[in-house]
């Protein structure tokens, strides 16, 4: 379950950096976008991108967010990827996520699919 503290920043337009598992063991960060869906973490992407493939492969993920009106609150979490989206119900948490950093919905030039993320550690602070 997501905390409190970690729901309130994970709902403003902050980046947030992704770290997979490349499959040959090594770390792979890039930042992105995202948002609550309900129990879960939501973030998207193309289906055949490389952070999707490391996320089929090895679900674990790590994500930290530094909050640019208080970067003394980083957010570090640790989960797993439960659950793909993909279709008219992808699109729709798509759309919700690209309307709070963009201000609009995602346009439909690319395919985006939904991975929603578990929490199993989450941490709130410097501490």
């Amino acid at each position: 379950m997501i905390n409190d503290d970690v729901r309130r920043i994970l709902s403003t337009n902050v980046v947030a950096h992704l770290a997979t598992v490349l499959p040959d063991g090594a770390p792979h960060s890039i930042p992105l976008w995202v948002d609550p869906e309900g129990e879960y973490i939501a973030i998207m992407t193309g289906p055949d991108s490389r952070k999707a493939r490391n996320l089929k492969r090895d679900p674990r993920v790590a994500l930290s967010l530094t909050p640019a009106d208080n970067p003394f609150e980083p957010v570090v979490i640790r989960g797993r990827v439960e659950k793909w989206v993909d279709g008219d119900a992808g699109w729709a948490i798509v759309d919700r996520i690209a309307t709070k950093y963009l201000g609009g919905p995602y346009p439909r030039e690319q395919e985006r699919v939904v991975a929603l993320i578990a929490v199993e550690r989450q941490s709130v602070g410097m501490g």
